[in-house]
């Protein structure tokens, strides 16, 4: 049972106690549901007095013509386009009695809770004469004071009201003479109409009679307006079942901040980023899409771990030119690279080579690339252990700067030198999850490595042995295209094997390298590929296949 000290309705304490409340399919009727005693004088003791103005130019209600998403986004940024032309009128005219304000109560961290995107609403009390004031003389302030096209009223309970919104319960406890009064009024336009009287209703019933989509964000931009909590979570949960588009996802990502920063309306904004990166999760085909895409959209797609592109590499090239697209000022971008965008790249995957041009690269603060690099310089020498580490502890963040996504072409480690010939020694790892999915003719591709300026590469194959019998692992050394350069090159592949665990060399020769060619062993372990893959294997060691490469240009 809960504390009987406990005030009833401090929304500390019971503030959305609608665990039972409003589900979205059959089940008990909350122990909560007053809607009997909604507009219903026989069970309130406030009166609330709702004056409707008219809209701002060109805003429609969800009656007249928001009928979809797109009408909905549209509609708000006329909204809010209009509300800044217009706020010198809006927010500073009112009328000359006393002014009473309800200010907003503090959220639990502290910060004051406000909505920045939509217009404040003027909530007064009533002179406390029993007559009602005359137009002009009733000691109303609100953002406009344009000729009232209706009024309605409702009889409320203030103690329901104050049970389900902190704002009403500020507004009927703060100890001044007009928290006493019966009459309440509350000046809203005549778009928020259907809105606010939904939400009422549900404040009684923990039901909505709103279905559609413009609807129900209608109702939530009032639920937050009014601290509702509950009906945003009821809201969150019957639009995030609603079939989900590229256009609803991106404006679940554009409301508000405050509902944005609302925990009742982060499980929608988590199936918004969650889609977003399923839909365009290989980058590279759908390029010219999310190039377009707004800058939320573009961190839904860059966060996801499965993100399928080439390589680290590519992810950096692509912000940068999005960047470039969307903030052609270079103060502007360094902004948004430094403070959003920047966070997204996994720099510690990106090969050497580029991380050289990242030091270069004008478009970020140089404090911050030397920063980058360097963290991903000391990951790249840590030894595998602690790379996992590393990326097991940032699972439950929000960056994942040691993750690695589901690159196409796999990282490799790579130990170059100059002295007393040019070689490198490269090392490829393979989890036994990407080698079973290459059977039975797959193939997968390193990143590309150089040595003597040219692009190499290393790739793993499941094929047939030379006397096609069966199927086994087989391992190739490539030299990217690029003209008619030649390259002599001797080679060695190895592999740690058990019980040592140490590397094991399988294979040497050497090679004439043109553009495109690429030279290797079929069957690298001289074993069937279900050898290979066998719980006892003797070349997975914790679930990884540790595969070496040295390649040294020949004199």
């Amino acid at each position: 049972m809960r504390d009987s000290n406990a005030d009833l309705f401090d929304p500390r304490t019971i503030m959305d106690s609608d665990c039972a409340t409003g589900s979205l399919g059959p089940g008990p009727v909350s122990d909560s549901d007053f809607a009997f005693a909604f507009n219903d004088s026989n069970f309130s003791d406030r009166v609330l007095r709702i004056e409707i103005i008219p809209d701002l130019p060109e805003t429609k209600s969800n009656g007249d013509g928001c009928t979809s998403i797109a009408d909905w986004a549209r509609n708000r940024k006329r909204r809010r386009e209009d509300i800044k032309k217009d706020s010198a009128v809006d927010i500073l005219v009112h009328c000359e009695e006393q002014i009473l304000t309800c200010s907003m109560p503090d959220t639990e961290d502290g910060e004051g809770y406000v909505n920045q995107d939509e217009e404040a609403v003027a909530m007064i009390e009533e002179s406390p004469s029993g007559d009602e004031a005359a137009p002009g003389n009733d000691g109303l302030w609100s953002m406009d004071c344009s000729a009232v096209l209706r009024v309605k009223t409702i009889h409320i309970s203030s103690p329901i009201l104050a049970a389900k919104s902190p704002f009403f319960y500020k507004l009927f406890s703060n100890g001044m003479r007009e928290s006493e009064q019966r009459q309440v009024t509350l000046r809203i336009h005549a778009s928020e109409e259907a809105a606010l009287m939904d939400l009422l209703n549900f404040m009684y019933s923990n039901t909505l009679s709103a279905t559609t989509s413009p609807a129900l964000l209608d109702v939530l931009m009032a639920a937050d307006k009014f601290e509702v909590a509950s009906c945003m979570r009821y809201c969150s949960r019957l639009l995030r079942s609603m079939p989900m588009s590229c256009e609803s996802a991106l404006l679940y990502l554009d409301l508000p901040s405050s509902v944005l920063m609302a925990d009742a309306v982060q499980p929608l904004t988590d199936a918004a980023k969650q889609f977003l990166a399923g839909r365009y999760k290989d980058i590279t085909k759908f390029q010219d899409e999310v190039l377009n895409l707004p800058l939320a959209g573009v961190e839904a797609v860059l966060s996801s771990d499965d993100l399928q592109v080439p390589s680290e590499d590519a992810v950096y090239d692509f912000v940068l030119k999005w960047a470039r697209t969307h903030y052609p000022k270079l103060e502007d971008r360094r902004e948004v690279l430094g403070l959003r965008l920047g966070r997204l790249i996994r720099f510690p995957y990106m090969t050497c080579r580029k991380l050289r041009k990242v030091l270069t690269c004008n478009d970020f603060d140089p404090e911050l690339t030397s920063k980058v690099v360097l963290e991903a310089l000391f990951f790249k020498a840590e030894p595998p252990y602690r790379q996992r580490s590393l990326a097991a502890d940032e699972a439950s963040t929000r960056y994942h700067r040691f993750v690695e996504r589901a690159y196409k072409y796999r990282p490799v480690k790579v130990v170059e030198f100059e002295l007393p010939r040019q070689q490198c020694v490269v090392y490829l790892d393979l989890k036994r999850e990407e080698c079973s999915l290459l059977f039975p003719t797959g193939r997968v591709y390193s990143q590309a490595f150089h040595l003597g300026g040219q692009g190499f590469f290393l790739s793993a194959h499941c094929n047939m042995d030379q006397q096609s019998s069966f199927h086994c692992f087989g391992l190739f050394l490539g030299m990217q295209e690029k003209g008619s350069v030649t390259f002599a090159v001797d080679y060695e592949f190895a592999a740690r094997s058990k019980p040592t665990e140490e590397y094991v060399s399988k294979y040497k020769g050497n090679y004439t390298f043109t553009g495109g060619k690429a030279v290797g062993y079929r069957n690298l372990f001289s074993i069937p590929w279900t050898a290979f893959m066998a719980d006892d294997s003797l070349y997975f060691i914790d679930g990884v296949v540790h595969l070496r490469a040295e390649l040294t240009i020949r004199q």
